[in-house]
């Protein structure tokens, strides 16, 4: 059972749309490092842990923090696409916008309603087979090293 509060952790507002960051930011929350792998990778490995006890505890617990994250995410792209412009004609009188809505994820505006997607920054949809919950305990705590220094290098190089 998972419980959700109203208040997010942090309430950081952009203070105008930044379609091209909000794409960067997909890649953050769909992409093969992002948070809905990491989120979903330690909730299986706890759910696949069939001896009770801290470990399976740690798992469940860090993969439920990790749902957070998906909503961090997922809010400020939304906030960051709000406002946007996307029509091609106001793009035209202003080379500014013109320049933006060139690196704009066209998905952002065609699929998603200036929202954010289950998908990468380029828009590969995400996908399960990114999830490794082997049953070896090791194994699997071993990998997730990898998937949070990967998702941390991406974080920093943004």
């Amino acid at each position: 059972m998972f419980f959700h509060d109203r208040r997010l952790q942090y309430n950081a507002k952009p203070a105008r749309p930044d379609p091209v960051y909000a794409k960067k930011l997909q890649e953050l929350l769909g992409g093969q490092w992002g948070e809905i792998t990491v989120a979903l990778q330690y909730l299986f490995q706890g759910w696949n842990t069939r001896i009770p006890g801290k470990y399976r505890d740690m798992l469940l617990d860090t993969g439920t923090e990790e749902l957070a994250h998906i909503e961090m995410l997922a809010t400020m792209i939304a906030r960051l696409l709000e406002g946007a412009p996307v029509a091609q004609e106001e793009a035209a009188r202003n080379p500014v916008i013109a320049a933006v809505l060139g690196d704009m994820n066209p998905q952002h505006v065609i699929v998603s309603g200036l929202g954010p997607q289950v998908a990468d920054s380029v828009g590969y949809p995400w996908n399960g087979r990114y999830v490794t919950a082997s049953g070896n305990l090791l194994a699997d705590f071993r990998y997730n090293l990898t998937a949070e220094s990967q998702g941390r290098l991406q974080a920093v190089r943004l």
